[in-house]
């Protein structure tokens, strides 16, 4: 049985305290010791004994019904990644270790499909953020990260919180730092014995303060559709629209594909990021 009563806890109070009475509609009631709602406010609104979500909060989640884990997500004003983080969560209390082993790359058919892409930079990614395909446009645009991988695979979230090179490369680094603890907070819910993310994690928070804070908001996220911006060491700014799928056919990885609208400074820059590309793939051969 795997033990995450910590994660439980941790995500349930975090939840809690994020919410006041007035938003979930109740009085005040007076003067508070802790912000957000107390216990028995949340079980009232769940449906539930205060004994029982006061254990639940504890961490004893297992056998749980659906039906009660989505009365505590309506109660607690949970959002889709937030819900699923639950259930996620829920079901490894009551599981038996299935190690899982991340994928470190690609099927053949797959590379094919990226290497098709060639107006339109393209990565794949595994739940731990480690690059394990790339077309040209991609290993291009994300050539900062793989430079430091030396040893092992390109990892997003390592040359974020760990490269000197990290902050210039994403101008709006807390909010990419954000996303990146939240997909990997959602990605240790989802596979909790997976020991590569385990140790990436026990990396992360040992060597960055930034990391530890924001692990220990337990803030979970969906990453489907978005804009980023990104300052490339010999391009320079790039703002692009992003669209990130999960590829079922190869379970734990994630596709995503990154364009630039037509007529805009990033549509030219992506002009430019293809001929330094170009240069790159020269100077190896």
């Amino acid at each position: 049985m795997h033990d995450n009563r910590d994660d439980i806890r941790g995500f349930l109070a975090s939840r809690r305290a994020r919410i006041t009475p007035q938003q979930a509609g109740l009085a005040p009631g007076g003067r508070r010791r802790v912000p957000g709602l107390r216990r028995e406010e949340v079980a009232v609104l769940a449906g539930v004994s205060t004994e029982w979500y006061t254990r639940l909060e504890k961490g004893h989640i297992s056998g749980v019904s659906d039906d009660v884990l989505n009365a505590v997500a309506q109660a607690l004003q949970l959002d889709d990644a937030e819900r699923a983080h639950l259930f996620d969560l829920a079901r490894a209390a009551g599981a038996r270790p299935r190690p899982r082993r991340l994928a470190r790359k690609v099927r053949p058919g797959l590379q094919r499909m990226l290497d098709a892409m060639t107006d339109a930079p393209a990565i794949i990614r595994n739940g731990r953020m480690d690059i394990v395909a790339a077309n040209r446009l991609g290993r291009a645009m994300y050539w900062p990260v793989f430079q430091m991988a030396h040893s092992g695979p390109a990892n997003i979230a390592r040359f974020q919180f760990l490269d000197p090179a990290g902050p210039d490369f994403y101008p709006n680094w807390d909010i990419a730092a954000d996303i990146t603890v939240a997909l990997l907070r959602t990605e240790a819910g989802r596979d909790p014995y997976n020991q590569d993310l385990t140790h990436l994690i026990g990396e992360l928070s040992t060597r960055s303060a930034d990391f530890r804070a924001r692990w220990a908001q337990h803030n979970v996220r969906l990453h489907h559709a978005g804009t980023k911006t990104f300052h490339h060491p010999a391009i320079g700014d790039l703002t692009l629209d992003y669209e990130s799928m999960d590829l079922h056919a190869d379970p734990g990885l994630n596709l995503t594909v990154y364009t630039a609208a037509p007529d805009t400074p990033s549509h030219d820059a992506l002009r430019l990021l293809a001929s330094w590309a170009a240069t790159l793939d020269a100077a190896s051969r």
